[in-house]
């Protein structure tokens, strides 16, 4: 449960295991290390490039980062040679290459990819997209990461040194990423690093769940205990790997046990975490089938039911009416007869009595006497013989009567199962799919003659045996439909038997992540303390400001007050100039209301004297016109006497 706590004992050994062991692309390091005091976020800590030759077995005690964040020296160096590593990936496979080619896919897409991506352009992908894709995966492990735009062919292969990517990655082969003989190691390299991606990501996650693990995991790590638990247990494994072992799974269940006494693991506080992890996960399970179901469209089937049923209940209601109609008449008919019965019956006392008082009045011989009782015996024998005729009458209507109603109950049971079959088969009622106009449904209390019944019988079956036709018709397209359905399903059967090894691996994946689930529940309890002192710093961090608000607050009241006095005195000095400006208008007022005054006498005297020159000139004027007269009268005078 607690393997990948211990992956963070030296920062360059994930990577060379990783590397060494490649057979297994999905499988982590089983080196490990106690959890840190304090888990790093955002960007990853790569330590700084060293010297990588691609040996086989290099130094095993790397440098390893403390709980305060130093970094402490190897005591032991290398104990292999300089023997060169060879891949022993199946790169030039082409199904180990297309498998890769899937996982990067999933990767990508899983994360989010920006650009365009698809199976077929990874076939051969050109330098440009290779190198947005390693920009991307180097994203997850340094969010700040930007590539560079001019040298971009050394700068791949110098981050992969960086890393201690265990293979050569030639700067030539960037710069024709997509040929078929460099595009293996390339897709080898991007599969290189997704896998620390993952196991940077397992790590992060479990710094995250174990950071509250012990309150003096410092001390304790740098204690002797820590120091010597973890000799003894690289000593253990690394003599096994150089044995050439990959798994340590022993050792480290005795090294995970020695630590857990260490540091007071609560195997409590564990279960209970997983517990109300498992209910958590079991709500959200529910709500997210709740949130699923299609509300309206389950109200619209209850709708469609209670329309059925509605139907059901109106046909049954008028059945109902013309059964009660039959009832009433033949009540009707019962109490004519009743009435004849009892009218018959007064009158057959009516003869009784007068027999009687016959009989009482007349005188018998004893020859009548006993042909009377000779008669009577007769009829007495007759009554018993037509009463015993008339019981066993009235039993074998009360028989004939059960049968009927025995009959009708199979009739009306049968003809509800033939109602029910043809709503299921949407032959009910007219407006049904495959009604297509016609009237299949049979009403028991609405037929007429039996010559009528049987011809709705016979036209109902040739409609049905028409309905079977068709229905045959589509059996036999639908069977081929289905050879054809079985022929793809034994194809998918194929590719599901190719997918059993994924599969194995997933659920061999999907067991480590269960057992890892514990240990991730404790990590996030201590993940919640350390935010929680976050939020106290915060708090107190918010203190302050307060403190230096209340202090600006202070000084701007003070500066305000000034404004304000500032703002009486402006006020003071506008009040006066405007009192200024309005006695300067009063003043200008008058001046030119007196202007005004003069100008209009001056216009008026004006006026006068133009209307007396007018006057006198019209008076002149016509003078002038008076004298043209007269000499023209003159002129005509002295002409007429010409």
């Amino acid at each position: 449960m607690e393997r990948g706590r211990m992956s963070r004992a030296s920062s360059s050994r994930p990577s060379e295991l990783c590397a060494m062991r490649v057979q297994d692309s999905n499988r982590m390091s089983t080196v490990y290390t106690t959890p840190q005091s304090k888990p790093s976020f955002g960007k990853l800590n790569i330590p700084k490039p060293q010297s990588v030759n691609s040996e086989r077995r290099t130094s095993f005690f790397g440098s390893r980062t403390s709980g305060a964040g130093m970094r402490r020296n190897s005591t032991m160096s290398g104990f292999g040679g300089t023997e060169k590593i060879k891949d022993a990936r199946p790169l030039h496979d082409k199904s180990f290459v297309q498998q890769c080619i899937r996982q990067l896919y999933e990767f990508l897409t899983e994360q989010g990819y920006p650009g365009t991506l698809s199976v077929k352009t990874l076939q051969s992908p050109s330098t440009k997209e290779f190198v947005k894709m390693f920009e991307f995966i180097y994203r997850q492990l340094d969010p700040t990461f930007e590539m560079p735009k001019s040298k971009v062919e050394e700068e791949v292969p110098a981050i992969l040194k960086a890393l201690r990517y265990p293979f050569v990655l030639s700067k030539s082969s960037m710069y024709s990423v997509g040929a078929p003989h460099t595009w293996p190691q390339a897709l080898g390299a991007l599969m290189w690093l997704i896998d620390n991606v993952k196991i940077y990501w397992g790590s992060s996650k479990q710094e995250l769940l174990f950071s509250d693990f012990c309150e003096d995991s410092d001390n304790i790590e740098e204690g002797a205990e820590y120091n010597k638990l973890f000799l003894d247990y690289t000593t253990e494994t690394y003599s096994k790997f150089m044995q050439g072992d990959d798994t340590y799974y022993d050792e480290d269940d005795t090294f995970l046990t020695k630590l857990k006494k260490l540091y007071n693991v609560d195997e409590a506080l564990l279960a209970s975490m997983a517990e109300k992890h498992r209910i958590l996960s079991d709500e959200v399970e529910r709500l997210e089938k709740e949130s699923q179901t299609d509300r309206l469209m389950t109200k619209r089937m209850e709708k469609v039911k209670l329309q059925s049923d509605l139907k059901k209940l109106q046909s049954y209601h008028s059945s109902l009416h013309v059964f009660k109609a039959n009832l009433e008449s033949k009540g009707s008919e019962l109490n004519d007869e009743l009435d004849n019965t009892v009218s018959h019956l007064e009158s057959l006392k009516h003869e009784r009595d007068e027999l009687q008082h016959l009989l009482q009045n007349q005188k018998f011989t004893p020859a009548d006497v006993e042909r009377i009782n000779r008669e009577k015996r007769e009829l007495q024998q007759t009554i018993s013989t037509l009463s015993k005729s008339l019981e066993d009458t009235e039993q074998h209507k009360w028989n004939e009567e059960i049968a009927l109603a025995k009959v009708k109950e199979k009739a009306e049971l049968k003809l509800a199962e033939y109602h029910k079959l043809a709503r299921k088969l949407k032959l009910i009622p007219l407006s049904a799919e495959n009604a297509c106009g016609h009237d299949f449904e049979i009403r028991p209390f609405q037929c007429g003659p039996s010559s009528s019944m049987v011809q709705h019988k016979t036209q109902i079956q040739m409609l049905l045996r028409k309905l079977n036709s068709d229905v045959e018709e589509e059996k036999s397209r639908l069977t081929n439909t289905k050879l054809s359905l079985e022929e793809s399903c034994e194809q998918v059967n194929t590719n599901i038997l190719d997918k059993s090894n994924d599969l194995k691996q997933l659920k061999e994946q999907i067991r480590k992540l269960d057992e890892w689930l514990g240990s991730d529940m404790q990590e996030l309890a201590r993940d919640e303390q350390d935010w929680a002192e976050e939020v106290e710093s915060v708090e107190n961090h918010c203190k302050l400001l307060e403190k230096n608000v209340s202090f600006g607050y202070d000084e701007a009241v003070q500066q305000l007050k000034a404004a304000e006095q500032q703002y009486h005195l402006v006020l003071q000095e506008t009040k006066e100039k405007r009192r200024i400006v309005a006695n300067n208008l009063a003043s200008v007022c008058t001046t030119a209301t007196n202007h005004l005054s003069v100008t209009e006498k001056c216009l008026e005297d004006l006026h006068s004297r133009v209307q007396s020159v007018c006057s006198k000139a019209v008076e002149e004027d016509e003078a002038a016109v008076q004298k043209l007269r007269e000499t023209l009268k003159s002129f005509m005078c002295k002409e007429n006497s010409l």
